[in-house]
């Protein structure tokens, strides 16, 4: 184990609003698939752990649900509640922006959070891509005016420039002290909970609107061989005629997730993957916490 006056370790919260690119950030930084990624925003709705060591440090990013104004069900109130435990608990935060030259109320309501908590901060404006150059210095100046954040980076986390210097940003504000994880351990959650999310991963980019959000995805069995898995996977919905949709008609929507799932899954862990998919109606999942409990949503 390194001695502490030589080795830096750190809890480093990645936040912001929904669809901000936190998500991507993560993947980028770590360099392995750790969070689903999808044009949709509250893709992500619990914190996801994920670990990059190197010889001179250890760093536990935590990968947060993009914040909310209001909570309108229980899964809301759960993801609002993980973000600002999460503050309470790292050493660091990442703020993500997008480049907007104003502070909107979730920005303000993050930055008083971070006030609040007393902690390092650093502000990441992302998709500077997406702006002409001339856009980006007066996002810079209104947060600069906090006089909060050690650093402010403008970056595009999807072509991955400027993620180097966030890493080199967030390295320089963690304390010093001894690596809390073996050096191959990627992250905290389960295979479980990695397949289920690649699953849901697929009901993001192939389905409309409201359908995603009414979805939940729960590993129901795993029965693994020396060259093959079998997994069943239960896609709860909220109504009946959500069921229908998900299917399709002649199951034909149901085997598109079943193949494209597959596809990642066998990747992931390398084997032949029997993937079987169900569909199952919960209704008012979103509302019952003792049921989100059980899913993994709350802790």
């Amino acid at each position: 184990m390194e001695s502490k006056k030589d080795f830096k370790f750190g809890f480093v919260s990645i936040i912001g609003r929904p669809n901000v690119g936190k998500s991507t950030l993560l993947n980028s930084l770590i360099g392995e698939f750790i969070s689903i990624i999808t044009p949709k925003p509250q893709t992500t709705r619990v914190n996801i752990l994920g670990i990059k060591t190197t010889e001179n440090y250890q760093v536990a990013f935590f990968d947060t649900p993009g914040m909310l104004e209001r909570a309108k069900y229980e899964l809301h109130r759960t993801m609002i509640e993980e973000v600002k435990k999460v503050i309470e608990e790292s050493d660091v935060i990442v703020l993500m922006v997008e480049p907007v030259p104003e502070i909107g109320n979730i920005e303000r309501n993050l930055i008083e959070l971070i006030k609040k908590a007393n902690k390092k901060s650093i502000l990441v404006i992302n998709k500077i891509d997406k702006v002409a150059k001339d856009k980006i210095l007066p996002v810079i100046d209104i947060y600069a005016r906090q006089n909060l954040f050690e650093e402010i980076i403008p970056i595009s986390a999807s072509k991955g420039d400027g993620v180097e210097i966030v890493e080199k940003a967030i390295v320089k504000c963690l304390p010093y002290g001894e690596k809390l994880y073996p050096d191959e351990q990627l992250s905290d959650k389960t295979e479980r909970f990695f397949i289920s999310e690649l699953i849901r991963e697929k009901i993001f980019n192939l389905y409309g609107e409201e359908i995603p959000y009414s979805t939940a995805v729960e590993i129901d069995e795993w029965n693994e061989e020396e060259d093959r898995v079998y997994i069943k996977a239960i896609i709860y919905v909220e109504r009946d005629s959500q069921k229908g949709i998900i299917i399709g008609k002649g199951g034909e929507k149901i085997k598109k997730v079943g193949m494209l799932a597959r596809k990642d899954i066998e990747k992931r862990l390398n084997k032949k993957v029997y993937l079987d998919l169900w569909v199952k109606k919960k209704e008012g999942w979103r509302r019952d916490r003792n049921f989100l409990k059980r899913i993994g949503y709350v802790s």
